[in-house]
């Protein structure tokens, strides 16, 4: 049932192995398919909302590039509500008179509001459907991001950015999710390529920006436009992005049912792999952004401005990573084997900066460190948007479940990773080639033993328990 569900949708096989009439054009709407014929609906059929698949996708076909914009700024919302702020917290400390450490907690606070709020937000979207879940996400973020320019203390500013993070996690969670509502196989692999060409400049440009707000003004003006950033994607959002998922295709029930998708979607072997792959991979990249500001600077005695010099040319090589998979391999390339290669380029670039921080090649500048991560940097270009692709293949009753779960997972195992980049002080960068390598070495393993990119049956994956939720 599940394998002639596969055919019928026109679902990529297992693993993304691409074939070739699974080769979309990248405005491809699922279930506008005109190949099989489509049953007339019976008197118990749910009645259909007022924008099919096949309509809202026309709507959004006409407005592309915004809708595109839309959902990259969707995604964005994580980098500009973490790096926009980060110039501005020595201010914090002292406009509310608390030590550093508490301060730090506004970015741990808001890192994990978004990773905890994913899993809430992603089966209420596959209930209810994309838009309203997302659009009162987005609200309480406007309304926590405008309290945050009000806290009157640092005590109150930790919890305004804990609701900040659980609602901003619905445009991250309900952006995938509608990716995986609009596009299959291919098509959905190269839409994801270009989302990340999108909020990939995010990390680039908020620092950026957020230094040069402080100029005009202090850390609360930062909020402010922030927050007059939230409004902006509200009405986009409100105006532009018609509902994707029809009523046919959402779910009934509580928690309950919420709970069984989610076991549904792990007890998959090969769901499971891609998530874990991507995300350790997230942690590979996480340490450096964690890590490199130090190492950079103080270690290579880099100044300032050759470390923003680097950092931008590390994320525009990740960035030119995504679009050569997207444009060129993607459709070319199975999937896997893209995948592959990514992992392995992560693998051994981490293995060259653990060699060249220990000394075992022997004394080394910055020339030989910055190059290993702008290769790591690069590959992940390569990594990260197939490992979600090849996940949300893996099932469409519930995308918004699997959105969530893949990025819960990616969010968790990198803020777990990050504070082991210091573990061994401040003269080293030992700690974090260790935890790049481990990282990655993990990813691989995940990869190899849960995903088998070796096996050519094609298996219905969680499609057949997704048929019948």
């Amino acid at each position: 049932m599940g394998a002639d569900r596969e055919e019928r949708e026109g679902l990529m096989p297992e693993r993304g192995r691409t074939t070739r009439h699974q080769d979309e054009p990248e405005d491809h709407i699922p279930g506008a398919e005109t190949t099989a014929p489509v049953p007339p609906p019976t008197a118990t059929a749910p009645t259909a909302p007022p924008a099919s698949p096949a309509q809202g996708g026309a709507a959004l076909r006409r407005t592309g590039l915004l809708v595109t914009f839309l959902l990259g700024g969707l995604t964005a919302t994580p980098p500009l509500a973490m790096d926009m702020y980060l110039p501005s917290l020595p201010e914090v400390t002292t406009s509310l008179h608390a030590p550093a450490a508490t301060v730090q907690l506004t970015l741990t606070g808001c890192l994990a509001g978004m990773a905890v709020g994913q899993l809430v937000v992603g089966p209420m979207s596959d209930r209810w459907g994309r838009r309203r879940p997302l659009l009162v996400g987005l609200a309480v973020y406007v309304v926590a991001t405008a309290l945050c320019a009000l806290a009157p203390s640092i005590a109150a500013l930790v919890a305004f950015r804990l609701v900040q993070g659980l609602a901003g996690a619905a445009g991250i969670v309900i952006a995938r999710a509608v990716v995986r509502d609009l596009y299959d196989g291919v098509a959905m692999a190269r839409f994801f390529s270009t989302l990340m060409l999108i909020s990939g400049v995010a990390p680039i440009a908020a620092p950026l920006i957020g230094g040069q707000i402080l100029r005009f003004t202090d850390w609360r003006g930062v909020f402010v436009v922030l927050t007059a950033v939230g409004i902006a994607l509200a009405a986009l959002v409100w105006t532009r992005l018609p509902e994707t998922l029809p009523r046919d295709r959402r779910h009934s029930g509580g928690a309950s049912a919420a709970l069984d998708s989610l076991r549904g979607l792990l007890a998959d072997r090969a769901f499971t792999g891609y998530t874990l792959a991507g995300g350790c991979a997230f942690a590979a990249l996480f340490a450096y952004v964690s890590a490199s500001p130090f190492v950079i600077q103080e270690i290579y005695g880099a100044s300032p401005q050759t470390f923003s010099l680097l950092f931008g040319l590390n994320s525009v090589g990740l960035m030119a990573a995504g679009q050569i998979n997207g444009k060129v391999l993607v459709g070319r390339v199975a999937l896997d084997k893209v995948l592959a290669t990514g992992l392995t380029v992560v693998t051994l670039a981490a293995a060259a900066l653990l060699l060249l921080t220990t000394g075992a090649l022997g004394p080394v500048g910055l020339v030989p460190v910055a190059t290993a991560l702008f290769v790591l940097m690069s590959a992940m270009g390569f990594t990260l948007p197939n490992t979600q692709a090849l996940a949300l293949m893996r099932t469409r009753q519930h995308a918004g479940s699997a959105s969530a779960l893949l990025g819960t997972t990616s969010f968790l195992i990198a803020a777990g990773a990050s504070p082991l980049v210091g573990i061994a002080g401040e003269h080293t960068a030992v700690p974090m080639a260790v935890v790049q390598l481990a990282a990655a070495l993990v990813a691989l393993a995940c990869f190899v033993a849960l995903c088998r990119p070796w096996h050519t049956r094609s298996r219905a994956g969680v499609e057949s328990w997704g048929e019948e939720s």
